[in-house]
């Protein structure tokens, strides 16, 4: 079972930066493709930024070139940097994971209804 929470949500003016955390737990002998997602203006869950157990990378076209992913396996702790903030970043960011392998991230992001999720954080840009 996986266990995540995340921090680091708040309000920001757009042009402003935030770095979302996410504390993970999980099968010690277990690794994890992980990201983001967060709720589009349908309340449909968008992937917004993954990265896998060796360390590859995929962004959603909205925030490629703003925003960067790092997983720090020491510190079981996930990261969103998010630069350029613009008003449509606004919504509710989860952390998430699935186990990689047997998934992937190509999976990750296709079916986001296997993955875990933590509470969220709220990001507000204005």
């Amino acid at each position: 079972h996986v266990q995540l929470v995340e921090s680091g949500g708040g309000s920001v003016q757009a042009g402003g930066s935030l770095r979302l955390s996410c504390v993970y737990s999980g099968h010690p002998e277990a690794t994890y493709c992980m990201g983001w997602f967060r709720r589009s203006t349908k309340n449909e869950r968008e992937g917004v930024a993954g990265i896998d157990q060796v360390g590859r990378t995929k962004f959603a076209d909205s925030v490629k070139d703003r925003f960067t992913i790092s997983n720090d396996y020491t510190k079981k702790t996930l990261y969103l940097y998010m630069n350029d903030l613009k008003s449509e970043d606004t919504s509710m960011y989860s952390c998430s994971a699935i186990p990689c392998p047997p998934y992937d991230l190509g999976m990750f992001f296709a079916y986001p209804g296997m993955n875990y999720y933590g509470r969220g954080t709220q990001v507000t840009v204005s």
